[in-house]
């Protein structure tokens, strides 16, 4: 359904998107992620034609979107990170307003508006002023104003941005829902939510693929992920996994425990015959499976760290 080949974006001399390739396939929720500056906003909004691409080509459901631009719109529902709504509108105006730029009329118009504010949870307050709702409420009209029309792809750019727990949960759930009908490109700061929903992610940075990959074989793949906890000042503990041959990355979880990243399977007793010949009693070393943050910031870290 998404399918991009080489898109470049240059401003100036800067290219804020590098030479990215990657595909969404029919029915899949992909998270797409990055540090601050690494281009997945530039990329979201190349791929819905509000910026053009300075080379490279996208399609979205077998149309170009340099080519086919209006194509492309019927059947992409955008969700910016900063959401265009009109403050002084009633909720069910401002929606039966999309659905009118969006091509629909009379009772069409009036049955998706209805279908819409259904889905996202929007009745009860569809006769509201639209600057007058929750920040939560606001996402919700966000989320409709995507889905009018019922567009197959859905780009979301940081859909939970500032709500509060209860509010991202019910966001969440609203977007697995929404993947039974639709293909989710899903960008977004918070990892959890991402291993919840996402079957793949991509990961950028400095406007490049750095990892790709299902979240099965990210969280147990090659590298393995062990926790630490010995006697002795965490700065020295720290230091010393360090210095361990076959060590990739070292976290400090607090409490004197670390979690080290290794591809090497002899690391296991490399790690406590370093403890132990330091004199430090060893009281864990445990194995588990990678989160997408130890994921995150082993693939930024060898791609050469953040840039902002």
């Amino acid at each position: 359904m998404i399918e991009v080949r080489s898109l470049t974006k240059y401003y100036g001399s800067i290219a804020a998107v590098n030479d990215l390739s990657f595909h969404v396939e029919k029915g899949e929720i992909v998270g797409f992620l990055g540090p601050n500056g690494a281009g997945k906003t530039t990329t979201m909004r190349m791929l819905t034609g509000f910026s053009p691409a300075s080379k490279g080509t996208a399609r979205i459901a077998g149309y170009d979107v340099r080519e086919q631009p209006l194509e492309v719109k019927r059947r992409v529902g955008y969700l910016p990170e900063n959401i265009p709504l009109y403050p002084e509108m009633r909720v069910r105006k401002f929606l039966q307003y999309v659905a009118e730029v969006k091509g629909l009329s009379g009772g069409d118009r009036v049955r998706e508006v209805d279908r819409v504010a259904e889905r996202c949870g929007l009745r009860d307050v569809a006769g509201r002023t639209v600057g007058n709702l929750s920040k939560g409420y606001r996402q919700r009209v966000g989320l409709a104003q995507a889905l009018i029309g019922s567009p197959p792809v859905l780009i979301l750019d940081e859909p939970t941005v500032g709500l509060d727990p209860r509010q991202i949960i019910e966001i969440r759930q609203m977007i697995q829902d929404l993947a039974r009908e639709h293909t989710v490109l899903l960008s977004t700061h918070i990892l959890p939510e991402v291993s919840m929903i996402c079957r793949r992610v991509i990961i950028i940075n400095r406007g490049r693929i750095v990892t790709e990959d299902t979240m099965e074989r990210l969280s147990g793949g090659d590298a393995r992920v062990f926790v630490v906890e010995a006697d002795g000042a965490p700065a020295r503990v720290e230091s010393l996994l360090k210095s361990v041959k076959g060590i990739g990355t070292v976290t400090a979880e607090g409490n004197g425990r670390f979690a080290v990243t290794s591809k090497d399977r002899g690391v296991r007793e490399a790690i406590a015959r370093a403890v132990v010949e330091a004199g430090m009693g060893l009281r864990a070393l445990e194995t588990r499976s990678r989160t997408l943050e130890e994921v995150f910031v082993e693939a930024i870290s060898a791609d050469g760290g953040r840039e902002s």
